[in-house]
């Protein structure tokens, strides 16, 4: 009779624990003729082709680049090592994030279709130091180009005085990248003289003096250049800072005289600027026509600017450097993050982005209440500190901050001609959103009136923005002079209380001014700072070189809330 299946199973397995033995028997005496003849053979060369033996390490090559972390630099190593292993396998190390480590995919491609060879066995990629976190995909081209060094038939020379940053395609082309001026001012700074970044990068690190900046189009581009098979021009000249043709001039407001005054005192002296008034009274429109009254951008905050927004991805192929002061105008729907910064691995928000510039807030007791305290320290400190698990990191955040309310939530509060709506506990509410601290920190409240027909049809022009942009340049110029030997401080916004009592001495009659004033509005003795700041500014437009009573009383009026008006 036939035995089932599980009786012949049963018996197999029987056989074969009877033979055990013997079985690790063979299978010993085959490890030890193997160490036999690994260790005879170890101190001959290999006869065979390149498909079947192993290869022997191979001394790695070494490729500088730079990580951007905050708005600042730091240079990377990028060194590439082969040796044992499979043919194609390539290990990327030194905390690389995702898209570093995804770079090992599109960097074999790119070579592969660009008809080059990368080398054979294992490749090991260390991006050192190892202690700092490597974003981005900047790291393909240095990459390629270590790897392609290694192979001795790509006649690469050494990489000493380069430095690389590139995104690769898998077709070999090179794609933008963000962080370019950061990376080239680093650059500098370690001594290296050539950069190479894609073309469309090329344009922002031209401004950096002592380096020669080179835009490729492809990997075979860079390769043949290295090379020296092939040529290309080092990107030359400075950006055009000549302002630009004035779409929006302030000759288009209306009326609005004493408003369109304390603009001008706000962008002589980079004073924060809070407009209150009903719908329709031209605050919006006077804040947008800032931008034409201020002074042109100079090259070192032109630098910290375009660092900024080429860290955030905001320059393009037709803007690659910034000409212009920034003005930003946030939605009040914008988050805690998204207005000072942050994520995950902290990132520059609208404050950074209008550093330099000017930072609009329309319709301020809108934004939510959290979002407005975090105002606070880059209005005291022209700089912003973000924290994370990651790591912390410092923004500059030096702007000029102008804001737009309503006195009320109608809108129609003081108004003569419309009756306002809204209970006097509506009222209070409202006006709550806006803490004491941060009012305390705008320089400037100026109340902007419903205007009068005759006003608004009339047809004569008023003053353009040539003529005060004219008159706040001469202020800031005498700004300059007088901190020039002050490090950072820049205009009459920024001093601080060192140089107030340095610059900022009062008479006898404006002693007794500020005196009453203080004691009768009941000033802190930050709104003190800030009003003998707007009247530094006032004499300055003025040509005088002390603060007089005049210049002292204009700049208490601009105190709308502390008088207690509204």
């Amino acid at each position: 009779m036939q035995a089932s299946i599980p009786d012949r199973n049963k018996r197999g397995q029987s056989r074969i624990l009877d033979n055990l033995p013997g079985l690790l028997t063979l299978r010993l005496l085959h490890y030890r003729r193997s160490a036999i003849f690994l260790d005879h053979n170890k101190n001959k060369t290999c006869q065979c082709s390149d498909n079947a033996t192993l290869l022997r390490p191979v001394m790695a090559s070494k490729v500088y680049s730079a990580a951007v972390v905050g708005v600042d630099a730091f240079e990377v190593e990028v060194e590439v090592h082969t040796g044992y292993g499979d043919h194609g396998k390539v290990a990327v190390v030194g905390l690389p994030d995702t898209a570093v480590r995804e770079s090992k995919d599109r960097v074999l491609s790119a070579i592969t279709n660009s008809a080059l060879r990368w080398p054979r066995g294992k490749i090991t990629v260390n991006l050192a130091p190892a202690t700092v976190r490597k974003e981005g995909p900047s790291f393909d081209l240095p990459i390629a180009i270590g790897m392609l060094k290694i192979n001795d038939d790509n006649r690469i020379p050494d990489l000493s005085p380069y430095c690389l940053a590139g995104e690769l395609a898998l077709s070999g082309e090179l794609r933008p990248v963000r962080g370019v001026l950061a990376i080239a001012l680093e650059a500098k700074k370690r001594g290296r003289e050539i950069l190479i970044v894609p073309k469309l990068n090329a344009e922002e690190a031209a401004p950096v003096q002592g380096l020669a900046a080179y835009g490729a189009g492809s990997l075979t581009e860079v390769v043949n250049f290295l090379r020296g098979e092939s040529v290309l021009q080092p990107v030359a000249g400075q950006p055009n800072f000549v302002p630009g043709k004035i779409d929006d001039d302030f000759a288009e407001v209306h009326g609005q005289q004493h408003v369109k005054r304390a603009v001008e005192v706000a962008a002589a002296g980079s004073h924060n600027l809070l407009m209150i008034g009903p719908p329709g009274s031209g605050k919006s429109m006077i804040a947008k026509r800032l931008p034409t009254i201020l002074p042109p951008i100079t090259m070192a905050e032109a630098i910290e600017t375009t660092k900024i927004h080429s860290i955030c991805g905001i320059l393009n192929g037709s803007h690659q450097f910034v000409t212009e002061r920034p003005f930003r105008s946030p939605h009040h729907t914008v988050s805690d993050a998204g207005l000072l910064g942050g994520s995950a691995q902290p990132t520059p928000g609208e404050v950074s982005l209008a550093h330099n510039g000017v930072l609009f807030l329309d319709e301020l007791p809108e934004f939510h209440r959290s979002t407005l305290e975090v105002l606070r320290q880059p209005l005291e400190d022209g700089k912003v500190t973000i924290s994370r698990a990651a790591g912390s990191m410092t923004f500059p955040a030096s702007f000029m901050l102008v804001a737009a309310m309503n006195p009320c939530p109608c809108g129609h509060y003081g108004n003569p001609r419309r009756e306002c709506r809204c209970s006097p506990s509506q009222v209070q509410r409202y006006r709550s959103r806006l803490s004491g601290p941060l009012l305390d920190r705008i320089d400037i409240h100026i109340e902007v009136p419903a205007i009068e027909m005759n006003e608004l049809t009339s047809t004569v022009e008023g003053e353009g923005s040539a003529a005060i942009r004219d008159r706040v340049r001469r202020a800031r110029l005498v700004q300059q002079k007088r901190f020039a030997r002050e490090g950072s401080i820049r205009n009459n916004g920024q001093m601080t209380t060192r140089l107030l009592k340095k610059y900022c001495r009062l008479d006898s009659e404006g002693i007794e001014l500020i005196r009453k004033a203080v004691t009768n509005l009941n000033l802190s003795a930050r709104a003190y700072d800030r009003i003998l700041k707007v009247a530094r500014t006032i004499a300055d437009l003025a040509g005088a070189d002390q603060i007089a009573a005049e210049h002292l009383g204009e700049a208490v009026q601009y105190r709308t809330l502390d008088r207690g008006l509204w």
